[in-house]
């Protein structure tokens, strides 16, 4: 399975609770923090719900 790096490039103040709760779910704490995940159907459906708030790579591997 394909990895994809995620990094947070918006803040998740005056967010609703969920889109908070997907960027902790994501492993996202602050501002500019990158991880880097499998692209599973469930991450890349977080990833789309707070899509706004993120900025996605592919990492070739």
């Amino acid at each position: 399975m394909a990895k994809i790096k995620i990094t947070q490039v918006k803040s998740g103040i005056d967010r609703p609770e969920r889109q908070k709760l997907t960027l902790l779910a994501l492993g996202l704490k602050k501002m500019n923090n990158t991880v880097e995940v499998e692209a599973t159907p469930q991450i890349l459906g977080m990833v789309r719900k707070v899509n706004h708030l993120v900025k996605v790579e592919e990492v070739n591997a």
